[in-house]
């Protein structure tokens, strides 16, 4: 696939996104991204909570996502699915091993990091608006050009008409689509999505889907989602990654071989059910092990 020419929203820069040639089948070695280096590399790291007792969630984990590509991790509960977000956010260390985001060892929370959570934990006293504008603030933008970008964002995430708006007058979605424009305020290179549509009804959460893979898109972000609905990874997607076992371990990566742009129509092709046959038989073999 040519690589995709997007403008970053709300600025003058121009940026040349690369969609990832596809992994390598299930149960082989994941595909290596070209370039300088991987936008999120993860190498044979564990983790374990220092819990009474100790929760081992990770073990041996290894994989990368390259610039541009919009990858999914699915599991069930229990796999560390939030917990290697985290890992690759900053937010802990791993006991072993190594994660890299854009060539640097991650040894913190990076600005160059976006993170989404499954609750859009807006601030209550702000704005729609605001809140979009709140990282900006951090970073010092001047009131106009925080507020002018913000609106960029809302208009992105298909939100316009809510900027005023407080969080509790929002639907859920509405917040949602906040939050996600919030991790976007400053352009970071990766986007960390944690089941953000878990909470919402189906025909939300499909709507949800075209949405983000319309936002994906426009920005080239590289993006990696946690969830638990194969359907979901497979219209997202340019691969999967298949956590399991307690603790995680990748015991598949399954590439998505559909074009884009997407539609939900999509979800109907013979392509679609042979790559959740392929999910759902890691799964299963993992559980009858």
């Amino acid at each position: 696939m040519a690589p995709r020419r997007a403008r970053s929203i709300g600025t003058k820069t121009t940026q040349t996104n690369r969609v990832a040639t596809p992994a390598s089948p299930a149960g082989q070695a994941p595909t290596q991204p070209t370039g300088h280096h991987a936008a999120i590399a993860v190498r044979h790291c564990s983790f374990g909570y220092r819990d009474d007792p100790p929760r081992p969630a990770l073990a041996d984990v290894s994989f990368e996502v390259a610039p541009g590509e919009l990858v999914a991790v699915i599991g069930a509960n229990g796999t560390g699915k939030s917990t290697l977000l985290k890992l690759i956010a900053g937010l802990l260390a791993p006991d072993h091993g190594e994660v890299t985001v854009g060539g640097r060892e991650v040894r913190g929370p990076d600005l160059g990091v976006g993170f989404v959570f499954q609750e859009p934990r807006l601030l209550p006293w702000r704005s729609a608006l605001e809140n979009v504008a709140f990282p900006l603030e951090l970073a010092g933008w001047s009131r106009g050009a925080r507020e002018a970008r913000a609106r960029d964002l809302l208009r992105l995430v298909g939100a316009p008409d809510v900027e005023r708006l407080r969080p509790h007058q929002l639907s859920g979605g509405m917040r949602q689509r906040t939050a996600i424009a919030r991790a976007l305020a400053l352009e970071p290179a990766v986007l960390l999505l944690d089941e953000p549509f878990s909470a919402l009804d189906a025909l939300t959460r499909e709507r949800f889907n075209v949405a983000l893979q319309s936002i994906w898109r426009t920005t080239g972000t590289t993006i990696l989602l946690v969830t638990h609905s194969i359907s979901e990874a497979i219209f997202l997607a340019d691969r999967v990654v298949v956590l399991a076992g307690r603790p995680g371990r990748i015991v598949a990566q399954v590439p998505i071989r559909l074009g884009r742009p997407r539609s939900l129509v999509d979800l109907d092709a013979s392509i679609v059910s042979d790559v959740s046959a392929a999910i759902r038989a890691a799964l299963e073999r993992e559980e009858l092990a």
